[in-house]
């Protein structure tokens, strides 16, 4: 349900294990050892990439993350830390180019700042702080570091452990009061800090009963900016604002300056090399919420009004990092099953897709006129790419010896117009070893958010059900983001009506090219996916198998139970007095009308979209004695993170649609 919240692991696969996957198509022990690969950073000389890669340690039951770096020339990566001895990430390079620094976890230990001397020898650990720490970054004359610091708890400050043990009442007195994989909420907030290498403690420069978080350095190194919400009530709107605050008079916000005064969220501030003007992120249309465009944004330190660039672009833009002579920004581009990097003139003008393509660039670094993606494609996991020159060339080969050795499913973009005749775009992925003249099962798995999309990228669902014989169909329905804001907003206080539209059109379309079973249909999806699921299965009867994963199903019931009270509020209204607008999207009073047998699943500690919307579902369907399972992850939030879990999921997806669709 959750922006942005398709849970995709993008893995790669040690050599060694192909030797027993004799038919070379993915299997789920494969999947669970491949690795990602993230964060990619360029060295000040532009001569390495720093990135981080993460894999699943089942015997552990817990993930581990590495750090490495690679000659941007070309050449063999280079491991930098042990995965046994720290889980590290937010690589950076000192300005100075002598350090490679890193957040560093050691066993249970809390996270703090640790550098390698590039001429050699251990990392040497940079900060002693009490609670951790959750942010980071290097001032430019490298002489200071800015950190991102939770308040401390009471347990973090006592000095008697004994007493930390022992469970305590939880009290609450905030608006928002709960957050998925967070917990309940109390006061403690996250400020900012500078300090000095080998000093003995850090100066808080940010105070007050906000979060302040995403801070930039000024070029010259004493002044930061950042986004906090400092309404009177942060919790009761979804404002955030950027400002600026002075690191040589830190004492109580008295140089505290505010940019912008957008009512909506600002956000993502980046400075121009000569630090006279900030470029952000930002929402002009509150009232939209989260199927609102994100357009980019520039305000001068002087903090007059900002100025909107490029406010024709119709597509979601994240992340944006000013050219090295200033003149233009770069960004990542959202649209039509693709992320890019684009860029525009500060002007407004010359906007340009400067590294574009059927694939899917989730991060990336700008030095000069070299850039650097984490890109991407359909059957080709996430690595770090070099563009120079018009020149697109794989840096990293993570993933080499799982794709050289591993058969891979044929993926196919689709478009076709739904119901109304609205054009609709998605993916078809094949089985491994198709034939045209065979009659397959397909698994129709939906995607989550709902403001998100299927991209040009590797999917780790549709690649296993690919190598065991499915046709899975990726569709990106009215509600998805990449499309432009009147796309994405057609579903506001309108769920799992001109969605359902579109993703029967694209299922009717499939069936019409003659090579799927129309009576071996299944369904699927995470978060919103299970919730589609859930509007699919009381509307049709034409599915034989269904997974609703995470999924919502009685809103009312969960007003004060999940997180999302002030986006209800101004989707629904107020549930004690718009009632029939929440009772009218709530699948769980269609429940009768289902007939597929459905497998309810999701983590007992989610605040996303709570369980309890699985268990009145799996207890209806108890009721009227349809086939029905309930599965519940303990521990685990609304993104299943524990190896042996995650093995579980995908091998009861397996079992589940093999049951009744083979």
């Amino acid at each position: 349900m959750i922006k942005k919240l398709i849970f995709i692991l993008c893995f790669s696969i040690a050599a060694g294990l192909f030797a027993q996957n004799t038919d070379k198509k993915l299997k789920i022990e494969v999947l669970l050892e491949l690795k990602s690969v993230s964060n990619p950073q360029i060295s000040p000389d532009g001569n390495w990439v720093a990135f981080v890669t993460s894999e699943l340690n089942l015997k552990k039951d817990k993930s581990q993350s590495q750090l490495w770096m690679v000659p941007t020339a070309g050449g063999e990566a280079i491991p930098m830390t042990s995965k046994e001895f720290y889980s590290a990430s937010e690589p950076r390079w000192s300005p100075d180019n002598k350090y490679l620094s890193f957040l560093g976890t050691k066993h249970e230990e809390k996270t703090q700042v640790y550098a390698l001397n590039r001429l050699g020898g251990d990392a040497q650990q940079l900060t002693k702080i009490k609670q951790g720490v959750k942010g980071y970054e290097w001032a430019p004359n490298g002489q200071k570091l800015l950190l991102s610091l939770k308040d401390p708890s009471p347990e973090e400050l006592t000095e008697d452990k004994e007493d930390d043990k022992k469970a305590k009442p939880i009290v609450v007195d905030r608006l928002q009061f709960k957050r998925d994989y967070v917990g309940y909420l109390n006061n403690e907030r996250t400020h900012l800090y500078t300090y000095v290498p080998g000093d003995s403690t850090a100066v808080q420069i940010t105070f007050g009963d906000y979060d302040d978080v995403n801070p930039a350095w000024h070029p010259d190194s004493k002044t930061i900016v950042f986004e906090s919400n400092r309404t009177e009530n942060p919790d009761g709107n979804s404002n955030t604002d950027i400002w600026l605050v002075s690191t040589d008079n830190p004492t109580k916000n008295t140089s505290l300056k505010q940019l912008t005064t957008n009512p909506n969220a600002d956000k993502n501030p980046v400075w121009s090399p000569d630090g006279k003007t900030i470029a952000f992120t930002t929402i002009t249309d509150g009232s939209a919420m989260w199927y609102a465009t994100q357009k980019l944004a520039m305000v001068g330190i002087s903090g007059r009004e900002a100025r909107v660039l490029g406010d024709e672009i119709d597509r979601n833009i994240s992340k944006p990092k000013f050219s090295m002579d200033g003149k233009s920004i770069y960004f990542l581009l959202e649209e039509q099953g693709t992320s890019i990097i684009a860029s525009i003139d500060v002007t407004g003008k010359g906007f340009k897709r400067t590294v574009k393509g059927e694939f899917s660039i989730g991060d990336y670094d700008v030095n000069g006129s070299l850039v650097v993606p984490l890109l991407g494609k359909v059957n080709h996991p996430n690595e770090i790419y070099t563009y120079q020159k018009n020149n697109l060339k794989q840096l990293t080969t993570v993933n080499g010896a799982y794709l050289e050795n591993l058969q891979m499913p044929r993926v196919e973009n689709i478009n076709f117009k739904s119901k109304d005749g609205t054009p609709i775009e998605g993916f078809v992925v094949k089985p491994v070893g198709f034939d045209a003249q065979k009659k397959y099962p397909l698994i129709l798995w939906l995607h989550g958010g709902p403001v998100s999309q299927y991209e040009f990228e590797f999917n780790n669902n549709a690649q296993l059900f690919a190598a065991n014989g499915y046709v899975t169909l990726l569709i990106n329905p009215r509600g998805s983001s990449g499309y432009g804001q009147a796309f994405s907003q057609a579903l506001f206080a309108d769920w799992g009506n001109k969605d359902v539209e579109d993703v029967l059109a694209g299922l009717d379309y499939i069936i019409e090219q003659g090579y799927t079973d129309p009576n071996r249909l299944g369904v699927g999806g995470w978060s919103y996916g299970g919730i589609l699921t859930n509007y699919l299965i009381t509307k049709s009867n034409r599915f034989k198998a269904a997974i609703s994963g995470a999924s919502e199903a009685l809103y009312r019931a969960n007003y004060g139970h999940d997180h999302y009270q002030l986006t209800w509020e101004i989707e629904l209204g107020l549930p004690w007095e718009n009632a029939e607008a929440w009772e009218r999207i709530s699948p769980f009073n269609d429940v009768a009308n289902i007939t597929t047998p459905t497998l309810w699943i999701g983590g007992s500690d989610d605040w996303n979209v709570p369980i309890l919307n699985s268990e009145q579902m799996y207890q209806a369907m108890k009721r009227l004695g349809r086939e029905t399972q309930l599965v519940v992850y303990p521990g685990e939030s609304h993104g299943i993170q524990k190896p042996s879990f995650i093995k579980d999921r995908y091998e009861r997806y397996l079992q589940w649609f093999s049951k009744y669709l083979k």
